[in-house]
């Protein structure tokens, strides 16, 4: 019997300068989503929450909270980005380029624009990638640049951590 440690994402070695990962899922985004985000970063401004107000406004209707959306995006970027990240060094250019309303989907894709090993830690490297999102009609709604800190494979700080049960193996 084999047993398979839980892993996922990609590691400082699997990135190459070039290389688009569309990141595999797409999300929803739905007006419960965005009434609670809104409501729970004390966001008040109503074109978020009041479809009367929105009504006057130049979208005429409710349009999404941008921070949930960056929110959404960059979470969907994890599975290939930062699955395996120490950290997130930094975002550049966030630029909000076209509206998201409740019922979009959103998807999101990246570019790996630069790599380099970490010099003052040896066991992980640095990847920037450009990420954009989409919404379900291929309209680019947002993008920015994200630069990571990544484990190398040998890293031991992400490994044996799943617990031993204390009944024995399966």
């Amino acid at each position: 019997m084999t047993v398979h440690e839980p892993s996922i994402g990609r590691y400082y070695e699997d990135f190459t300068v070039g290389d688009v990962y569309q990141h595999p899922m797409g999300r929803t985004i739905s007006e419960a989503d965005n009434t609670w985000f809104t409501l729970l970063t004390m966001n008040t401004n109503q074109n978020h929450f009041n479809a009367h107000f929105a009504a006057r406004a130049p979208a005429g209707k409710i349009i999404v909270n941008s921070g949930l959306t960056v929110a959404i995006v960059l979470g969907l970027s994890v599975i290939d980005v930062s699955q395996n990240a120490i950290m997130n060094l930094g975002w550049e250019d966030i630029r909000l380029t076209h509206p998201v309303f409740a019922g979009d989907t959103v998807y999101a894709e990246s570019k790996v624009t630069a790599k380099r090993e970490s010099t003052s830690r040896p066991y992980a490297g640095i990847v920037t990638c450009y990420t954009r999102g989409l919404n379900q009609d291929g309209d680019e709604i947002m993008s920015w640049t994200r630069t990571v800190m990544v484990y190398k494979r040998d890293a031991p700080h992400d490994k044996d951590y799943f617990p031993q049960a204390r009944t024995g193996p399966l």
